[in-house]
């Protein structure tokens, strides 16, 4: 399965996502629920599919699964880097 959302979809997306001091440490996660983004993102990175994961999680959804990637892919958005010398 393929992830191709557009800006307004991503918007969407990230809503599903939830930071909660009181849920996981306030760890994001999807839906209040204690399902931390982070391991979606390392299930997928191990080679789990979106069905996989569904079918061991099932109080998930796939654009849960999507909302995690939509998430991480924010995170990693950088303008710049610069260099600090302390």
């Amino acid at each position: 399965m393929y992830f191709c959302v557009n800006y307004e979809d991503m918007e969407t997306l990230i809503n599903r996502i939830t930071i909660n001091p009181e849920i996981c440490h306030g760890k994001p996660t999807i839906r209040n629920m204690r399902y931390p983004v982070e391991l979606i993102l390392d299930l997928l990175s191990s080679g789990m599919t979106v069905s996989e994961i569904i079918e061991d999680y099932p109080a998930l959804e796939e654009e849960d699964i999507s909302a995690c990637l939509a998430f991480a892919s924010r995170l990693i958005r950088v303008k710049s880097i610069h260099k600090i010398v302390a």
